[in-house]
This record gives C-alpha cells, sequence and structure tokens, in this order.
C-alpha cells in the first residue's frame, strides 16, 4: 500500500541527496534530515587562483564543491605549501561545525573555475539546535575525518623518521 502522507522528493532534490550523500559529513543523514539543508545552500562560482578562504579566518561556512579543483595549502615563510588537491564531491571548511573555530589552511581555486554550495554556519547551527540527531550524525562524522587526519600524520611522522618533532603537537600551547 503506498502512503500518501509520505514526502516525496522532485528530481532536482533527489539528485541533491545523491550529491550530499557522498559527502562524508552527510552520508549517515536521510533524505529527510539532507532536505533541512537544501533551502541554506547557495550556489557560488569561482574563477581560478580565487580564495576560497585563509588560514586564520573565521570559520563561518561549509563548502561542498560541486565543480572544479581547489588547492589546500598551508602558509609557510613568505610562500604556501600545498598539501592537497581537491576536486568535486569534497566539503571544505568542516571546521565550521564547532563554535568559534578558525580556518586552519588557506584554499585557492586551481581550475579555470570552481563551484560549491556554500552552508552558512548560523543555519546549520539551526538545524543542529532543533535536530540532535543530525547534530550527533555529522559531528561523528567530523571526529572519524580527523581521527582519519591523525592517522595519516602519525604514518608521514614515522615514515620520515621523526623528522619533526610531534612532541609539539600535544604540547600546551602558551
Amino acid at each position: 500500500m503506498i502512503n500518501p502522507f509520505k514526502k516525496t522528493y522532485t528530481l532536482k532534490e533527489q539528485n541533491m541527496f545523491v550529491f550530499m550523500a557522498n559527502i562524508k559529513l552527510f552520508e549517515a543523514l536521510n533524505h529527510k534530515h539532507m532536505y533541512l539543508f537544501l533551502p541554506y545552500m547557495h550556489l557560488r562560482q569561482y574563477k581560478k587562483d580565487e580564495v576560497v578562504f585563509f588560514r586564520g579566518d573565521p570559520s563561518q561556512a561549509l563548502y561542498l564543491l560541486k565543480k572544479g579543483r581547489v588547492s589546500l595549502d598551508i602558509d609557510m615563510s613568505d610562500s604556501f605549501e600545498n598539501l592537497t588537491t581537491v576536486g568535486p564531491g569534497t566539503a571544505l571548511g568542516e571546521s565550521c561545525l564547532i563554535k568559534d573555530a578558525k580556518r586552519l589552511l588557506n584554499s585557492f581555486v586551481t581550475s579555470d573555475e570552481a563551484e560549491f554550495y556554500v552552508i552558512p554556519q548560523d543555519n546549520i547551527f539551526d538545524i543542529f539546535n532543533s535536530n540532535p540527531k543530525i547534530k550527533t550524525r555529522m559531528l561523528e562524522a567530523l571526529a572519524e575525518m580527523y581521527n582519519s587526519y591523525n592517522a595519516s600524520l602519525f604514518d608521514a611522522y614515522k615514515a620520515s623518521g621523526g623528522f619533526f618533532n610531534l612532541s609539539r603537537v600535544y604540547s600546551k600551547s602558551d
């Protein structure tokens, strides 16, 4: 029997759900949960070499890369060192899920153009406040991502033969 009260979604909404479900932060959410984000997803276009954000900027939005390539860099002295280049289906600025966080990396467009769905932090927090299950699932995904980053850092440290001082990561800053 078909439930006449069950929410149906347009083809455009279903395509957005497929896009979002392929991004780690959203993969544990169902369509009903993802639907809550759709009104706040603003499409922004960038050109080659345009800055998406700088390290140290307030982390006030989540960027979902729809099209193009973007480099993630860290500033070293007077230049930038590329850590990686990412493509469509990548979330950038996930630190916006943490209150008062700052950007840890610089992000620049490396393709001729790029398109992002940008979700403001205020809207994300509004969804979190009214939907604890969404908050829990997304913060669990964030913790898994950060755990993976730490594992990669430790692997790099071991592979370098302890070339850098890893204890500085765990020492308390003054």
